[in-house]
């Protein structure tokens, strides 16, 4: 359950992978640890507009439910099916588990996440 050096993090613990004009987003393992088992995933809709900082979709724990924030803005691209019959994939390996691809609006929001360092001293901070 290593991520990748490449990622990037918003502060609502999501980690995002660009590919291109993609980002590939998904939560990361500090926020599948602070939310327990996780039992569903509601997805979003194919061709949603993300807006960033806005919730896009949700998932829910056997602790509590928390919304997904969009780390970025742009259209939903593909979402992981997967993640509909096994949430779980999540709390497996939350770095291989996404949960969707967004086609990017503005490639210079990617500026507003933090690195891996500055992630990890986030969290450290918050807890």
């Amino acid at each position: 359950m290593i991520p990748d050096k490449n990622l990037k993090y918003s502060k609502d613990h999501e980690w995002i992978k660009v590919d291109g004009e993609t980002a590939i987003v998904g939560i990361t393992n500090y926020a599948q640890v602070q939310l327990g088992d996780i039992v569903y995933v509601e997805l979003p809709d194919v061709g949603m507009q993300a807006d960033k900082d806005e919730a896009i979709c949700a998932v829910e724990s056997v602790k509590t439910a928390a919304d997904i924030i969009a780390p970025l803005s742009g259209e939903v691209l593909e979402v992981n099916e997967a993640l509909e019959d096994n949430p779980e994939l999540i709390n497996e390996d939350p770095y291989t588990a996404w949960i969707m691809k967004i086609q990017m609006a503005d490639i210079a929001e990617i500026e507003s996440l933090l690195s891996e360092d500055e992630y990890a001293d986030f969290c450290e901070n918050e807890g």
